[in-house]
C-alpha cells in the first residue's frame, strides 16, 4: 500500500500551519537528497528497517522510530533489503518555522516510539489523509488542524525518547513534587529543596524548560485542578479554592480570570 497527497493549496495558505503533503510507503524506494528539501520533514516508520544518512553518518532505523529531517539538510535514505515503511508529513506555513523551533526540530532529530504510544500519531496521520482525499476544496484546512496536533504529539514523544529533548531530571522532580503537593500550602524555597538545587537555578531551568516562573506553574497547576472539580462536582467555590490550594476564594476567583479569561462560575456552566 502506498498515497502520496498533495493538496493543491488554496487559501489555506493563510493559516499560521498547513499541510504541505503527506504520504505513506509500505516499502520505500531509496532518497537521495544532497542538497537537502526545500521543506522540512517528518517521517515514522512502523515495520521493516531502513538506513537513514545525514551528515554522512548512517542510522539504522527500526520498527516504531521517528525522524525528523530539517529544510536544507543533506540526507539519504533507503531499505535495508525487506518491505520499510515510512510515514511521512511535511507541514508549511508563516508560523512552521517559529513552531518546529520552538519544539526542537531545528535540526535532525531520531527518536523511538513507544508502541502503545503511536495510536494517537497514527489517527492524526490516517485524519490528515482522509481529510484530503474526501474533500478536495476543503479538506486541507481540516487537515492542516490534525496536522498541528499531529506536531504536538510528535514533539511530546520526541521529548520522551532518546532524541534531541530529554527533560532536565531537576524540572522532572519539581514537577512531581508539585502534582503531589499542589493542594497545599508551597513556597520557592519547598520545591527547591524537593528538585535538590536552588531556587535561582530552579527559577531559570522553568524560564528555558516551561517558560514561565515556578510560583506561575503552581498557579497553573492549581487552575487546572480546579477546572476539573468545577466539570465534575456541585462543590462549591470556596470549597474548591480551599481543596486546591488557594488562600481564599476571591484570589482564586481572581487568578482564574486573569489565566482562562473568565470567572468559575461562567467556566462551569459552560461545562
Amino acid at each position: 500500500m502506498y498515497f502520496y497527497d498533495y493538496p493543491i493549496i488554496g487559501k489555506e495558505s493563510q493559516l499560521p500551519l498547513f499541510l504541505i503533503s503527506v504520504g505513506l510507503n509500505e516499502w520505500q524506494y531509496h532518497v537521495v537528497c544532497r542538497e537537502g528539501d526545500s521543506c522540512h520533514k517528518a517521517l515514522y516508520c512502523t515495520k521493516g528497517c531502513g538506513t537513514l544518512i545525514l551528515n554522512d553518518k548512517e542510522h539504522i532505523i527500526k520498527p516504531y522510530t521517528a525522524f525528523f529531517i530539517p529544510s536544507g539538510c543533506p540526507h539519504e535514505y533507503y531499505t535495508n533489503g525487506d518491505a520499510w515503511d515510512t510515514h511521512w508529513v511535511i507541514p508549511g506555513g508563516n508560523a512552521c518555522e517559529e513552531m518546529l523551533k520552538a519544539m526542537g526540530f531545528d535540526v535532525p532529530v531520531i527518536f523511538p516510539i513507544p508502541e502503545e504510544e503511536i495510536k494517537y500519531l497514527d489517527h492524526c496521520f490516517r485524519r490528515m489523509h482522509e481529510s484530503v482525499i474526501g474533500d478536495r476544496v476543503h479538506g486541507n484546512f481540516r487537515a492542516s488542524g490534525y496536522l498541528y496536533s499531529f506536531l504536538i504529539e510528535f514533539s511530546r514523544i520526541a521529548n520522551k525518547g532518546d532524541g534531541k529533548l530529554p527533560t532536565n531530571p531537576v524540572v522532572t522532580r519539581a514537577l512531581d513534587y508539585i502534582d503531589a503537593n499542589y493542594m497545599k500550602k508551597l513556597d520557592l524555597n519547598a520545591v527547591s529543596q524537593a528538585a535538590q538545587v536552588s531556587t535561582q537555578h530552579l527559577c531559570r531551568l522553568f524560564r528555558t524548560t516551561l517558560n514561565c516562573r515556578p510560583m506561575e506553574y503552581i498557579a497553573k497547576r492549581r487552575i487546572h485542578a480546579a477546572k476539573e472539580l468545577l466539570s465534575k462536582s456541585d462543590k462549591s467555590t470556596e470549597l474548591i479554592a480551599e481543596e486546591t490550594g488557594f488562600c481564599d476564594s476571591s484570589y482564586f476567583c481572581k487568578l482564574f480570570k486573569r489565566y482562562e479569561g473568565i470567572t468559575p462560575s461562567q467556566f462551569r456552566n459552560l461545562n
